[in-house]
């Protein structure tokens, strides 16, 4: 077996089933789906007992007290032995044929330790990428890398397991969150992904309350964003974007203990440049 698909979910029974019907339908059922179940009180795991007594594939349920997606993740990471890992997603659903891609891609770089693994789009249909925006003309390139030459959208990551096991999410104490970048840009140093111009996953855009969210995050999990900036600030090139991950990093790092202030401690040149934004944002209330 090469590919593990995760879950984590919370309160999520109806929009699981979904995801359960995608994975079902799948043309190969070469996997194994993970179920990590964060706390859920709405009949999550009466609902997955039921699916493993009919579901095609192995199905692997885990129930754990609630501490948010990065905790769940990792726990899904601990549990898999395969060595393809997919995050899909409770409100997400897999596209006809994914699977059989997935693994067609897989064996072309399973054996070359420079891929991280594949990446790949997110549709809002199974035929429209979201927003519209496609990756660069390009076989192989870093996540960064497509960003920086414009790539604006949503992706499907499919990772080395090993990889995940040795860059697991921070766990908090006191927070749920932490950006999926801390993790993502860790990885990223030092390996290519496999482009492959493909939705695999399929989400529901839901645009109202989304800035609200975001706010509400960035104030319950200030440290999780501390540590994203840091990195970001630490590793970006030299430019406009180095500044700005700079000033938002020296305006989190208020907030949070001074452990984490000592152990992701940026250097006097670049919090000299981010002094500036960190000003401005403070005037505006913004973190």
């Amino acid at each position: 077996m090469i590919l593990t698909i995760f879950t984590p979910t919370y309160n999520r029974k109806d929009r699981l089933l979904r995801a359960y019907e995608s994975l079902k339908a799948q043309s190969v059922r070469d996997f194994i789906w993970i179920i990590v179940d964060d706390g859920s009180d709405d009949g999550t795991g009466e609902e997955v007992e039921r699916l493993m007594r009919e579901a095609p594939f192995e199905i692997r349920y885990h129930r754990q007290e609630n501490g948010g997606k990065m905790r769940a993740h990792n726990r899904g990471v601990m549990m898999c032995d395969t060595e393809a890992f997919l995050c899909l997603d409770s409100d997400d659903h897999l596209s006809q044929g994914a699977v059989n891609d997935i693994l067609d891609g897989w064996n072309k770089i399973r054996d070359d330790e420079r891929y991280a693994g594949i990446i790949a789009y997110k549709g809002e249909s199974e035929d429209k990428v979201i927003y519209g925006n496609h990756f660069p003309d390009t076989e192989d390139s870093s996540f960064r890398e497509l960003y920086r030459k414009g790539f604006k959208g949503e992706t499907t990551l499919v990772l080395r397991t090993d990889l995940l096991k040795a860059n697991l999410f921070p766990e908090i104490e006191g927070e749920k969150y932490v950006p999926e970048d801390v993790v993502y840009d860790r990885i990223d140093e030092g390996h290519i992904f496999k482009v492959m111009d493909r939705i695999f996953t399929v989400c529901e855009l839901v645009d109202e309350g989304l800035t609200d969210r975001a706010d509400k995050l960035r104030h319950e999990a200030p440290t999780g964003w501390f540590i994203y900036y840091y990195q970001r600030a630490a590793s970006w090139p030299f430019g406009i974007m180095k500044i700005k991950f700079a000033s938002h990093y020296l305006r989190f790092e208020k907030l949070v203990d001074k452990e984490y202030r000592e152990h992701y401690a940026l250097g006097t040149g670049i919090r000299l440049m981010g002094y500036p934004g960190a000003l401005a944002l403070g005037l505006f209330g913004k973190l």
